[in-house]
Order: structure tokens, then C-alpha cells, then sequence
């Protein structure tokens, strides 16, 4: 695959083991259905654990002063607040300007796009109780942030979200996968440009077809909430000022600079070495999360720290590069971007980029911890690794 200035890619301390099974990356879908005749798709399927939490305790054991950076983030609630704030005086503002006029479109592009970016980003530490020490307080405050939004959707993200971190790659359960149907049908320069505008879209609505989550109280009142909020924004303002606001957030998950960390994360940019034989355990290391590290963390709460925040769900955003300072060694030769736009750029042009650049594992084939399917009990996962202040489980996370 060409180099690009976006990334830097050493696979000294790559933990996972791919067994690629494309004709694009690992020879011939002949050869390789010799080995494995139900192989449908062209994802890299890893045979071991995911590789934070054996990160996670390597770094505890060599820097156990890491642990005290744990726990919320006072400054998180002030930040929304005031990010809120922007939202609700721009829709008013834009309330009588036609929505068909660059005013109109630029605002939302440039500050609304920007802003709700921002809003989802503090759901999301939101969803690893970094806001407060109190779990209610975090859910509710979750609801108030998704009010710029214009959808209800703080409730459901965060079992989609903790699921994630929990069973990263795994094939029917990480909903941030990509399907094969989806792979299939957008691979292509045309299909790539079409994923990137509607991502927001896809993100939206792809958890619900890989599974349903159960109905509880705060997904009620997270929609209720918000179809209130609604209505009392165009009662009190007018339609246009909700479309700002929806416009906003279809911006912040379209072709937009801050929208590039949901493909930066975890998509693979660099090729991972293979061996020529068909042997399905052939090695061919290669990180699965993406850090970046450039100027638009300050607009994003840090999420571009990302093998950082994995490794640690439990730091808040305003610790994340400490974490980084103290355990550099794990840290500074990993791949990662310098660059959200040039990474929507190449992953759109470069014919060896795509949706089926994600690393999966089978469920049967997760060691999450301990050596059972499921993480099992004792040394497998624990609810409070997932975020601070977790004691219970938690309805939907898998």
C-alpha cells in the first residue's frame, strides 16, 4: 500500500494477529477457501484478545501512578453548558432566514457541525460516568447535552458504545463494524465518497440491525425530552431553528474535518505483512486502534487519544495526553494520524482503503480476559473497566 504523511507505522509493538482472508490482501479467494470454504468477506479475522486490556495491565504493572488519573472531569459539564449555549442562540438567531441560503448552510456547516461534533464527543465521555460521580447525574446530563442534537439518542449509544469497548471487533456484536453487506456494496470510490456524507447515518442506524437493545425508562425519557424539546423549539422560534439544528449534526457526521476520527479509530490505512502461504494462522501483526494527534482535539474532548482511551475508558479527556506523557513507551511508536482530512481524502481515493479494513473476531474465538466465549467471570472483563464509577451491569452491553 502507498506510504502517506498521515500516518506513522512501526509493527514493533503490534499485539494482534490477523489472518487476512481477501484476495486483496492475503492471495486468491481460491487458495484460501482450500482452508476455510464458509469465508464471505474480506475483513482481517484475529485469532487473539483484543489488545487494550493486556495494554491496560501491562501499563498499570510498569506505571501504577496512572491509576489516579481515573474519575470525572469537572470542567466536562461548564464545556456543554456552554457549547449548548452556542447551539440554542444560533438556531434562535437563524430562525427567520430561509434554510435555502448560504447563511444558513455555512453557520451549520462551520459552527453547528462543529458544535454538535462536540456534543457527541461529551455523550460520549458522558457514557463513561466523566461528567459526574453520580451515575444518574451522568445519564441525565447525558439527555441535556442531546437536546442540540434534534434525535434522541444518548439512552441507546451508550450500551451500543460500552459494548464496543467490551467486545471490540466482534462480528455481530461491535456495532461500529462495518457489514459485509456494506463492504460489498460501497467498495468503490463512489460508494466510499457515499458512506463518508451519510456516516452519521450509517452509525445511527446500523447498531439497531446488528442487535436490539431492551427498552428501559431512560430511553423513554431520552425521547421524550427530546420530541419536547422539538416541539417547544419550533413553537417558540420556528421550523427553522430545529432544521439548524438537525442540519448541524447531519454536518458533524458528514464530509466534515471533525468527522474524521469515526474513520481514523480503527479502519487499517497500512497494509499488515502476510505470509505466502495459506496456513489461516499466518501472523501478519498490525495494530487495531488509531490515535491521532493534531489540533482538533481541542474541538473533540481528546478522542483522538484513542488507544489511549481504550486502554483506559475509566480517564477523562482532560487526562488522556498525561496518560500518553507517562506511559510514552507504550504509546510512541504505534501507528496513528496527523491528519482527520487527509484521512477522509485517502480513505475515499485509495483503492486499497475501504470498509473491509476493520479487524473481527468470532465471539467463540474472543479472550476477553479469561478463556470462555463470553469473558466469563473472574478474570474476564469487570462492568468497572468500562467507565468510573461502575458497580452494576448495565441493560444492553453484551
Amino acid at each position: 500500500m502507498p506510504s502517506t504523511n498521515s500516518s506513522t507505522v512501526t509493527e514493533r509493538d503490534s499485539t494482534v494477529s490477523l489472518r487476512a482472508v481477501s484476495s486483496k490482501s492475503s492471495g486468491s479467494r481460491e487458495d484460501s477457501s482450500k482452508e476455510n470454504d464458509s469465508v464471505q468477506d474480506d475483513f482481517f479475522w484475529s485469532y487473539t484478545e483484543e489488545p487494550h486490556r493486556t495494554r491496560r495491565q501491562a501499563i498499570i504493572k510498569a506505571h501504577p501512578e496512572v491509576t489516579k488519573l481515573c474519575g470525572p472531569e469537572p470542567l466536562t459539564k461548564y464545556v456543554v453548558f456552554a457549547v449548548v449555549t452556542i447551539q440554542f442562540t444560533c438556531a434562535y438567531l437563524l430562525k427567520d432566514t430561509p434554510f435555502l441560503s448560504w447563511q444558513f448552510f455555512l453557520t451549520a456547516y462551520v459552527i453547528g457541525a462543529t458544535a454538535n461534533q462536540n456534543l457527541f464527543l461529551a455523550i460520549h465521555e458522558i457514557s463513561h460516568n466523566l461528567a459526574f460521580k453520580s451515575a444518574t447525574a451522568n445519564r441525565l446530563f447525558a439527555v441535556f447535552a442531546n437536546l442540540p442534537i434534534g434525535v434522541p439518542y444518548s439512552a441507546a449509544f451508550r450500551p451500543y458504545h460500552l459494548t464496543h469497548h467490551k467486545s471490540l471487533g466482534v462480528d455481530g456484536l461491535d456495532t461500529d463494524l462495518p457489514t459485509a453487506l456494506e463492504a460489498i456494496f460501497l467498495d468503490s470510490i463512489l460508494g466510499k465518497a457515499f458512506f463518508c456524507t451519510f456516516q452519521i447515518l450509517f452509525y445511527a442506524l446500523r447498531p439497531m440491525m446488528v442487535y436490539q437493545l431492551p427498552l428501559t425508562r431512560l430511553h423513554l425519557f431520552n425521547i421524550v425530552a427530546q420530541v419536547a424539546f422539538d416541539y417547544v423549539t419550533v413553537r417558540t422560534a420556528s421550523p427553522h431553528a430545529l432544521a439548524y439544528l438537525v442540519l448541524s449534526s447531519f454536518f458533524a457526521g458528514s464530509l466534515h474535518p471533525c468527522a474524521g476520527h469515526f474513520i481514523a479509530e480503527h479502519y487499517i490505512f497500512t497494509k499488515p505483512g502476510h505470509s505466502t502461504t495459506t496456513n489461516p494462522q499466518a501472523d501478519a501483526p498490525v495494530p487495531e486502534t488509531f490515535s491521532y494527534y493534531g489540533p482538533l482535539n481541542a474541538l473533540t474532548y481528546n478522542v483522538g487519544l484513542h488507544n489511549e482511551h481504550h486502554d483506559f475508558p475509566a480517564i477523562a479527556w482532560t487526562r488522556l495526553p498525561a496518560l500518553h506523557e507517562i506511559a510514552k513507551e507504550y504509546y510512541a511508536d504505534l501507528p496513528h494520524h496527523k491528519s482527520w482530512v487527509w484521512v477522509i481524502w485517502q480513505f475515499v481515493w485509495d483503492a486499497e482503503v475501504g470498509l473491509w479494513c476493520r479487524v473481527k473476531r468470532k465471539e467463540g474465538g474472543r479472550k476477553v480476559g479469561s478463556g470462555t466465549p463470553s469473558g466469563g467471570a473472574g478474570q474476564g472483563w469487570k462492568v468497572e473497566e468500562l467507565g468510573a464509577g461502575e458497580g452494576t451491569e448495565i441493560p444492553g452491553v453484551r
